[in-house]
């Protein structure tokens, strides 16, 4: 698509005719048609053009997401599409960057990519796939899978118990985290809106239905419950952790859907560009190198 396309609807709408390959029941056909409608909202009430939007992959099921939407794309290798989210952010201010990324692609791989771009408060957006399985190579374990859990890797069943990664990301400095369902979709579009338009590092851990090697949807559907208008002070750090905590991915308990923090601070690319402000132009200077040698 090219920079000079009108906001309007791109030739052949947002889906783009690559075959689709997920199971049936795969929760990430919701995330995939929350985040069309995510997007073309944006476009329509913000005005945000379409070809400013870009969406960038890892390695899992979730990755052919950016096959079957119809915006710019890239793939990043297992849990380094983060780094290159930042990079772009960082090399044009327009972008709205959003991470599609799965539980054992960003919380095992690429962890390190995922605190630290928390920290500095990137201004990207980071969906999580959370099936809680590895899902493409059929049925190992990842970080958030719970105690006992029985894999292909695993059959007498894991003996450590998950992380929480919404407390993680808490810790680590994340100014939006969120966590939405698969079967609750409307939700789900409102929490992928209100996580773009936040400015600096968005976080939502999306419970996905894994239909083939770890269908949870009667467990979810048993405790899962959307958060009530002020049944959290989305700007107190101590409201924030004390409503994560109250499931930890392993016990049984309530399980809170919706907007757990959401904090204004300086984004990671204003100061970047403070820190340079007045320096030469590298790119100029490389370039006149280059040119120089020829």
């Amino acid at each position: 698509m090219s920079p000079e396309q009108p906001a309007g609807k791109p030739a052949g709408g947002l889906i783009s005719p690559a075959q689709n390959t997920w199971c049936p029941g795969c929760g990430n056909f919701a995330i995939e048609h929350m985040m069309k409608s995510a997007i073309a909202e944006l476009s329509e009430e913000e005005g945000i053009p379409l070809h400013n939007f870009v969406l960038l992959g890892g390695i899992g099921c979730h990755g052919k997401l950016v096959d079957y939407l119809n915006v710019n794309s890239f793939y990043g290798i297992h849990g380094r599409s983060i780094p290159a989210a930042t990079g772009m952010r960082l090399a044009n201010p327009d972008l709205k960057i959003i991470c599609h990324v799965g539980d054992g692609d960003i919380y095992a791989e690429g962890l390190d990519h995922l605190i630290f771009a928390a920290k500095r408060n990137s201004d990207i957006t980071v969906i999580v796939h959370d099936n809680r399985v590895y899902g493409l190579t059929t049925g190992q374990y990842t970080p958030t899978s719970p105690f006992g859990f029985r894999g292909r890797s695993t059959p007498g069943g894991i003996t450590e118990h998950p992380i929480n990664p919404l407390e993680v990301m808490l810790a680590a400095g994340a100014t939006h985290i969120a966590r939405g369902y698969t079967k609750k979709v409307r939700h789900l579009k409102d929490l992928f809106k209100e996580a773009i338009l936040h400015r600096g590092f968005s976080f939502v851990d999306v419970l996905q239905i894994c239909a083939t090697y770890f269908n949870l949807t009667g467990y979810y559907d048993a405790h899962a419950y959307e958060l009530a208008e002020g049944e959290v002070e989305t700007g107190r750090f101590e409201s924030a952790q004390e409503k994560i905590r109250e499931w930890d991915y392993d016990q049984e308990a309530p399980i809170a859907l919706g907007t757990f923090y959401s904090v204004e601070k300086p984004i990671y690319e204003e100061k970047f560009q403070a820190l340079t402000a007045g320096k030469p132009d590298r790119r100029a200077l490389v370039r006149k190198m280059i040119e120089g040698r020829r």
